[in-house]
């Protein structure tokens, strides 16, 4: 019984909760969603942030697990999506040395997302740009 309950609360909670709104409503302003590295080079200056599909690119990358499971690996890229948001760190930072010298870290959305939405836009980096490349 505790295990439908613990169901039923979860669906709730991320119920209402749209990846893709979530990223318009809060990222979208420095992350421009979909944009090839020949487009981003000749716009370079007026970005803020980097694309994000190369965000999706680089998690994926860089974040590595102890065996190859995909769906750890996507559980533990979403976990760290989830903390960065409220406690962005240039120790944890992802860029090349380039960006982060122009773009600086990212400031922390602390405060600003509620648990369910850091979730749905954290799968939302992880699941949207699956197969893309930058």
């Amino acid at each position: 019984m505790k295990s439908i309950t613990f169901i039923a609360l979860t669906a709730i909670s991320l119920m209402g909760a749209d990846g893709y709104k979530v990223y318009k409503n809060n990222c979208m302003k420095c992350h421009t969603e979909m944009m090839t590295k020949t487009e981003a080079l000749k716009s370079f200056k007026s970005l803020k942030a980097p694309p994000m599909v190369e965000v999706s690119n680089k998690l994926k990358n860089n974040i590595h697990t102890m065996d190859d499971d995909e769906d750890v690996k996507r559980r533990v890229v979403i976990a760290f999506v989830k903390d960065y948001i409220d406690n962005p760190s240039i120790q944890y930072s992802m860029c090349e040395p380039m960006a982060l010298e122009k773009f600086g870290v990212m400031p922390s959305l602390k405060g600003k997302l509620n648990d369910a939405q850091k979730q749905a836009v954290a799968e939302w980096i992880y699941d949207r740009y699956e197969g893309e490349t930058f």
